[in-house]
């Protein structure tokens, strides 16, 4: 029998999911393209670069044929913007997600409902003050397996640390805006944010569900309780009568 899985991504599902994202390497051997499930990759021709799944990136980088460019929002001049916009900024919300780098028409469009990991938000071109879907785990990822193309690696490292701290204490304190039955706003938390307080959140919403539960329950007893009296002195006033 199997047993019952937890609700949602885990970790390691969400760091599986993010080797798909495409990053820009630069080659240092030619390949020819290769027919993957996702279409085919473009041909390596050094040094010309080119977009790459990750888990291919990392395949290449293993094997010295490749370097990997690490994306503009992981070097430190723009996580220390984006860690100052998330402690002085807007000390209460998250930082935005990146825009949607399709245009979007009136006119439907197949890119109109494309989502991460299929959106290139971790190669050369994308946007440098924002944080993506996937922006902890691919910065773990990246630090580890090529940290040698990571410019002040030690420095990008503190600085996810910090973003992941100031990001986690602000998600916890979010709960209590659940606390008189209100919204709670998830625009700009990564994936695996939400995998990680994903349990620790559902947790509170269920407590908050009981002892809402239990406060309804008194309030009904207590009407119960009034309305009993009530009943009873009206019937010695008419005794008394």
């Amino acid at each position: 029998m199997a047993l019952p899985l937890p609700p949602g991504l885990t970790p390691a599902e969400v760091a599986f999911l993010c080797e798909m994202e495409m990053v820009t390497v630069v080659p240092r051997l030619r390949l020819d393209s290769l027919s993957l499930l996702g279409g085919p990759t473009q041909a390596l021709n050094p040094p010309r670069r080119a977009p790459l799944p990750l888990w291919l990136a990392l395949l290449l980088k293993r094997q010295r044929r490749a370097n990997i460019v690490p994306p503009p929002w992981l070097l430190p001049n723009s996580l220390e913007k984006i860690l100052r916009y998330e402690t002085e900024t807007s000390p209460e919300t998250f930082s935005p997600p990146p825009p949607h780098p399709y245009p979007i028409n009136s006119t439907p469009s197949t890119t109109d409902h494309i989502s991460p990991p299929f959106l290139p938000s971790s190669t050369a071109e994308s946007p440098p003050d924002y944080l993506p879907y996937h922006w902890m785990e691919m910065g773990e990822i990246l630090l580890e397996a090529c940290s040698d193309d990571i410019p002040d690696p030690g420095r990008v490292r503190t600085l996810l640390r910090d973003l992941r701290e100031v990001r986690m204490a602000k998600m916890r304190a979010s709960t209590k805006q659940l606390e008189g039955g209100g919204v709670n706003s998830l625009m700009g938390v990564g994936a695996m944010e939400l995998a990680e307080g994903r349990q620790f959140i559902v947790g509170v919403m269920d407590g908050l569900r009981k002892l809402g539960a239990s406060r309804e329950q008194a309030r009904r007893d207590r009407e119960e309780e009034g309305g009993a009296e009530g009943d009873g002195s009206g019937d010695d006033e008419m005794d008394f009568e």
